[in-house]
């Protein structure tokens, strides 16, 4: 399955645009996060936002790019169940996914997909639950993402934005860590740390913090 030419390219910077700044600074970002994970392994990663459109499903994709250019075998799981996007970002179907697994609990081929990224596969949402939390937050869900792990060195979850919804909080604590993405000149400074403090309620490892759309400094061209 090819990326979808379209979407893809829009939002995946780090395939239309490998040597720009906004590409380097995904692949710091990986840096970061591996190194962050030397004591503490790191195997899944939860990533969300305080809101909608401060852009963490193109972070997690672009995320998931550069890990998998770094010849680590990664899996993106949308758990995203009310408003689903990775499907669409890399052109694949949705008609089954990780609602599917989690209401068959069949012990056979998980309904994962190839992304046209070499390394890189998807299990898209699937059907939509009427409760994403009740769904997220059960013991099929614990024993999934178990699973999960060993079908890749990185999973990397995308969630609904913390503050809106109880999703991210839910599934925050079963695993390694959570990323919180912020938008410059849009995200409240209110609404940021009450997204701290909900995610540190639940015990979850936060490992750090990734800002959209902040400009370079005058004069940066290295």
């Amino acid at each position: 399955m090819a990326v979808n030419g379209t979407a893809a390219e829009r939002a995946l910077i780090t395939l239309r645009d490998p040597s720009s700044a906004a590409a380097e600074a995904y692949r710091t970002l990986r840096t970061n996060i591996l190194f962050s994970s030397l004591d503490r392994p790191l195997h899944t990663l939860v990533i969300t936002s305080t809101g909608p459109d401060e852009g963490k499903s193109t972070t997690l994709a672009n995320l998931a790019v550069t890990m998998a250019q770094a010849e680590q075998r990664v899996l993106l799981v949308d758990c995203d169940l009310r408003r689903p996007s990775l499907h669409a970002l890399f052109g694949a179907p949705n008609d089954r996914g990780l609602t599917s697994a989690l209401l068959e609990q069949s012990e056979g081929p998980l309904p994962i997909q190839e992304t046209g990224v070499a390394g890189l596969r998807l299990l898209a949402s699937g059907p939509l639950p009427p409760r994403p939390a009740d769904l997220l937050g059960s013991r099929r869900m614990g024993a999934l993402i178990e699973r999960l792990r060993a079908e890749a060195d990185m999973v990397l979850f995308d969630t609904p934005p913390v503050v809106a919804v109880t999703d991210a909080a839910v599934l925050a604590p079963r695993v390694d860590g959570v990323l919180l993405v912020l938008q410059a000149g849009h995200t409240r400074r209110d609404r940021a740390r009450e997204a701290r403090q909900m995610l540190e309620k639940v015990k979850a490892n936060i490992i750090g913090v990734v800002l959209n759309g902040s400009r370079l400094e005058r004069g940066y061209s290295y």
